[in-house]
């Protein structure tokens, strides 16, 4: 497969004004709106100083978020969160919009260029047209939230047009929403010479190499919320990996499929048929498919309140899954009950094994029986009645001792 794509390099950028897609969907503090990590904003400062050392007038964009740009659409999804319609207002409508602007993003994005950084308080308004159009070489501007447009998630002719009017020159350097067929990431590129990023290319040339002569045992990890996002990755990467684990909220969808609870967690009830032929097809292959095999969960989508883990086994039964590995030949790399943990203390204990068998040792076969015989005379921990701070404690010591395994 071709992975060469036409990159800023391949074309002449001086005096030109050039809209370039970033991922500036940062995390912010619900609170004060500031942003808790900069880092795709640092990811996308290679493209923008070349653009700018080559004499180009940047005008940048992004999303945050995902604000409704249509108030009858707000309210629809208030109501069924269970807000009072009589209450929902079009003031806090507009504050719920002011949470996800960009002005912060510029404010940041000048601190890290060291140079102002324009912003206009529309995408393809008043003020973004006439502040473009000032835009000389060397300088920079960023666009308001393009999700404030309701077009850009149709992907919508009109406004794809009106961005490509801004500039002469698309660049999309926004590799985490590049698979989105938005206006900004897919519909610009009718209507301008499009070309993609340092970012873009650095992530296809790594994830080229690694497609066609990938080094084994090939392991592809894949998250994100939707399977429907990821249907041509996963079904192209079993035929490449030896091992293909699967996280982030699309597991949710193949938990489903094979008949597991997931209460109000992410869900696409369409895809849990494409869930189990991407299962058998992994069995049919040979390919190690991995799935969560536990969860954290809430009562709620928050960033505070009751928070608990419910694993898919007890200690004990995972202790005897072990053992009975180690009695086949995989070899024991830690002990399973670690001297300076006793049993009825510690919630958190990881047990690890080699991954391919050989000839079984006897010794720690014993070590097994003997670990399984001494946490039967324990009660095992509640974590629901332990503080989180000892609970913390404790998850630090089994890391620490799980990483001098591996570094041993």
């Amino acid at each position: 497969m071709n992975y060469n794509k036409k990159t800023v390099y391949d074309i002449d950028v001086a005096g030109k004004k050039v809209l370039l897609r970033c991922d500036f969907n940062v995390p912010q503090d619900k609170a004060t709106g500031a942003i808790t990590s900069d880092k795709r904003i640092v990811a996308a400062l290679p493209t923008i100083r070349y653009l700018l050392g080559q004499g180009a007038a940047v005008i940048a964009c992004s999303h945050l978020g995902k604000p409704e740009p249509s108030f009858e659409k707000w309210v629809k999804k208030q109501a069924e969160k269970g807000k009072d319609p009589a209450e929902l207002t079009e003031e806090k409508w507009q504050k719920s919009l002011k949470k996800l602007t960009l002005a912060p993003v510029a404010e940041r994005l000048s601190e890290l260029l060291g140079k102002p950084v324009v912003f206009a308080h529309d995408v393809v308004g008043p003020d973004a047209k006439a502040k473009a159009a000032a835009l000389r070489g060397g300088e920079i501007m960023l666009l308001e939230n393009t999700r404030f447009e309701k077009g850009e998630t149709k992907n919508d002719p009109e406004l794809a047009k009106a961005m490509a009017s801004l500039a002469e020159i698309y660049v999309n350097d926004a590799f985490g929403t590049a698979h989105r067929a938005h206006a900004s990431t897919a519909g610009v590129a009718d209507y301008l010479p499009a070309v993609c990023g340092y970012l873009i290319q650095k992530e296809i040339s790594v994830m080229g190499k690694a497609l066609d002569d990938p080094k084994r045992p090939f392991v592809a990890v894949l998250g994100g919320a939707k399977v429907s996002d990821k249907i041509a990755v996963i079904n192209n990467l079993l035929e490449k990996a030896d091992t293909v684990i699967i996280g982030g909220g699309m597991a949710y969808t193949f938990a489903k499929a094979q008949g597991g609870e997931i209460g109000k967690s992410l869900l696409e009830e369409d895809k849990c048929a494409y869930a189990l032929e991407m299962i058998e097809k992994a069995k049919q292959k040979g390919v190690k498919l991995l799935l969560p095999v536990d969860t954290v969960a809430a009562k709620e989508f928050a960033g505070q309140g009751e928070v608990r883990l419910y694993p898919e086994d007890t200690y004990r039964e995972i202790l005897v899954r072990a053992r009975d590995l180690v009695y086949i030949g995989h070899r024991l790399c830690n002990h399973p009950l670690y001297g300076s943990l006793r049993p009825h203390e510690t919630p958190y204990r990881t047990v690890v094994l080699s991954d391919r068998p050989q000839t079984p040792d006897g010794e720690e076969c014993l070590i097994m029986s003997e670990a399984i015989t001494r946490i039967d005379t324990f009660t095992p921990p509640d974590r629901a009645k332990m503080p989180q701070r000892i609970l913390e404690d404790y998850q630090m010591i089994d890391c620490s001792l799980v990483r001098n395994t591996f570094a041993f």
